[in-house]
């Protein structure tokens, strides 16, 4: 390994991302359907939100869950995707230490804050299901706010880890990462000392996190498309960073961009599309236009 690539156990002003390794060559056209999914993500969701905030009849706890969705995957699809299709279209590898760490949290905040949306989308249809007489009087507006603040405050804190522990290690390998984002486990292995404790809160938050909330939504109700695009390949990215040495890399970064980039591409089909309600306004929006 050269010398350039070496640090003195330091903090490295920056890092360097490859991308998807072995692919290279097909870089450009792998981000065609990137960008695809990126455009889809960013109108459908920043449809939800026009709809839904030009609707008063939609001012309810489930519409208000789906903005707080549609806001998330916003969020989270745009704290990868430039950066990914800078590395793509413009070979755009480096980024700085601290953008590297702020990446990282924002992707397991949002990503903490999604799934306990999608818990609170299960209790408002659990309510509306089972005690429907009584389901304004028990999801007020207050309430819903307190859920959604409990939501955030989750996700902010629950990600806090993660930055805090890979500045406190150092970096004395290299500073080349093998991914086309700061994943957490991909940036702290480059770290020249024990890094167990990353590894081991890493786990725990996706077990322990993710698996309740698996639990609480397969309770209420069953929605499989967007469970399977959230939860397996993220619990497949997560275990394969650390178990599946014999995954090909290419195929591991493959994956790791899919948990991040589908489910904001679905949300809006699965939750805003499938909607009598918002489907009507957005077809009535269409028609008027065209008259």
């Amino acid at each position: 390994m050269s010398d350039s690539n070496k640090t003195d156990c330091t903090n490295p002003s920056t890092f360097i991302l490859l991308g998807i390794p072995g692919l290279e060559a097909a870089h450009v056209w792998i981000s065609i359907p990137f960008c695809a999914i990126y455009i889809i993500a960013i109108l459908g969701n920043f449809t939800i939100l026009f709809i839904v905030k030009r609707e008063p009849s939609l001012h309810e706890p489930m519409y208000y869950f789906l903005c707080m969705l549609a806001i998330g995957d916003l969020v989270l699809s745009t704290s990868i995707l430039p950066k990914t299709l800078s590395i793509f279209w413009f070979n755009s590898r480096e980024i700085d230490f601290s953008a590297c760490l702020t990446q990282m949290y924002f992707i397991h905040c949002f990503l903490a804050m999604e799934s306990g949306i999608i818990v609170a989308m299960a209790l408002d249809r659990y309510v509306a299901i089972c005690n429907p007489l009584r389901h304004s009087t028990i999801l007020t507006n207050p309430v819903v706010a307190k859920i959604g603040l409990a939501v955030v405050l989750r996700g902010g804190m629950l990600a806090l880890p993660y930055p805090f522990l890979a500045r406190r290690w150092p970096y004395c390998r290299t500073n080349i990462i093998p991914h086309s984002y700061c994943e957490h486990i991909a940036v702290v292995k480059l770290a020249c000392t024990d890094i167990r404790v990353s590894s081991y809160y890493g786990l725990s938050v996706a077990f322990l996190v993710m698996g309740l909330d698996v639990f609480f939504i397969a309770v209420s109700y069953i929605q499989l498309c967007v469970i399977l695009a959230s939860y397996i390949p993220a619990l497949f990215s997560f275990l394969t960073h650390r178990f599946g040495h014999n995954v090909p890399l290419h195929f591991h970064i493959l994956i790791a961009n899919a948990y991040l980039l589908v489910p904001p591409m679905l949300n809006p089909i699965i939750y805003g599309v499938r909607t009598r309600e918002i489907r009507d306004r957005l077809l009535r929006l269409f028609t008027h236009k065209g008259k």
